[in-house]
């Protein structure tokens, strides 16, 4: 893992600036906590009760950098005011693999720091890297994919010029509902 890796997505005027980097052992506190969040455990594969289950999804995605074939990355807001910095939410890139022309994006937001504008923020920075990162291995497109029940993920695909591609049929029990499929080219 390349744990010194930083990307960084600009303050707004009501927003702090981000910080995108590789996960580590440290964020398992928070990242606990920010699992407690029903809606958030709606639309995660993986629970995450306590934190052997979440020093596990750490190693998980280590071993993702370690391969090469999934990059998560913790998304931190910097201070801002009175408040600290603290854990924002997740951006991964997955899928990816030296001659394959496509890739997919996942991300989620914790509670206390949506409408911020972390989502579209965050995966705007890791599109930028994953096209600059992995365009000499043929990467020309990258996916982001959702339930239709998620419209908030509509809108941060649209603000990220993630095109509507087709919609997705349902495949119980994993992705009960249809879903729609977003895709972006290389620019």
């Amino acid at each position: 893992m390349n744990s010194t890796l930083l990307l960084t997505a600009p303050a707004t005027p009501t927003a702090p600036a981000l910080l995108v980097r590789p996960r580590h052992v440290d964020d398992v506190a928070e990242l606990v906590e920010a699992y407690r969040d029903p809606d958030l455990r709606r639309r995660v594969r993986v629970p995450m009760e306590n934190e052997a289950d979440g020093l596990a999804w750490v190693e998980a995605q280590r071993k993702g950098w370690a391969t090469g074939a999934r990059f998560c990355f913790a998304v931190v807001e910097e201070s801002f005011g009175s408040e600290p910095q603290r854990l924002a939410g997740s951006v991964v890139l997955k899928e990816v693999a030296s001659g394959k022309p496509g890739a997919e994006v996942g991300y989620w937001t914790a509670a206390a720091s949506r409408g911020r504008g972390v989502a579209p923020r965050a995966l705007e920075a890791l599109t930028g890297w994953a096209f600059d990162n992995f365009e000499a291995d043929g990467l020309e497109r990258i996916e982001l994919l959702h339930q239709v029940d998620n419209p908030a993920s509509c809108r941060v695909a649209e603000k990220c010029g993630y095109a509507f591609g087709r919609l997705l049929p349902a495949m119980p029990p994993e992705f009960p509902l249809d879903g729609h499929l977003h895709v972006r080219g290389r620019a």
